[in-house]
């Protein structure tokens, strides 16, 4: 899919690191305890991202053979993961490397309810401001999977430095038809931890992730739902 030219946000590095030896409490307490001095900068929420991928689920394929430019497609809401989604955005991620950029969109409102199927989010594209090139690329594309976490928001005292604490992951398969739900998968293992902050400040960052017990790693929520649902 081509990389949107209009409303992109500031080019941002994101740093992942995948926590399975500490609690989320635990990883918070770190957080908290930072040098950086890390406070809580927006309540915890839910967040729910319904993904969508080509057909040959190009998206995941670039992901896992480690193509540094790639894009994926998502919408995103919070709150409520079932019901009439009043605010969902289509959020379009393009990466190149640890670096990334996002175009995000308002949509209209749908259903995510066992008649939830592929034509119901070509009808919400239909109906949309969308612009018509990149509308046509996303009526090549389908619905994959939804998945659901808790997440956790800080950042530095200086506001330089954002991170994030997701746990409580939940995978399920979506299929193009109707949708039961009953396909799911729940971590109850890991927390993603994730450092953003903007390009200017890349000199800084190994000062903020020296402090943590735990190292970089590659992790993409979309790749690990996709590897633990559907088997080839």
């Amino acid at each position: 899919m081509a990389k949107p030219a209009d409303k992109p946000e500031n080019l941002r590095y994101e740093r992942k690191f995948v926590v399975s030896e500490l609690m989320p409490h635990e990883i918070e307490a770190l957080v908290r305890l930072h040098p950086a001095m890390f406070f809580e900068a927006y309540p915890q929420r839910f967040v729910n991202n319904l993904y969508l991928d080509s057909h040959d689920l190009k998206s995941y394929f670039d992901n896992v053979d480690g193509l540094k430019d790639r894009m994926k497609v998502r919408i995103r809401w919070y709150g409520d993961l079932f019901g009439i989604i009043e605010k969902p955005v289509l959020e379009l991620k393009s990466k190149n490397d640890l670096v990334g950029e996002k175009a995000s969109f308002p949509l209209v409102p749908f259903a995510m309810d066992e008649r939830f199927q592929l034509d119901t989010i070509h009808e919400v594209f239909r109906n949309d401001e969308i612009p018509e090139i990149m509308k046509m690329q996303l009526l090549s594309l389908e619905p994959v999977l939804l998945n659901r976490y808790s997440r956790k928001y800080f950042q530095s005292v200086n506001h330089d430095y954002r991170i994030t604490i997701d746990s409580e992951m939940e995978f399920y398969a979506i299929n193009a038809q109707n949708n039961t739900f009953s396909q799911k998968y729940i971590d109850t293992v890991n927390t993603v931890v994730e450092l953003k902050y903007d390009c200017g400040k890349n000199r800084g960052a190994p000062a903020i992730t020296s402090y943590f017990p735990f190292r970089l790693s590659k992790n993409s929520k979309y790749a690990n739902g996709i590897e633990r649902l559907y088997a080839w």
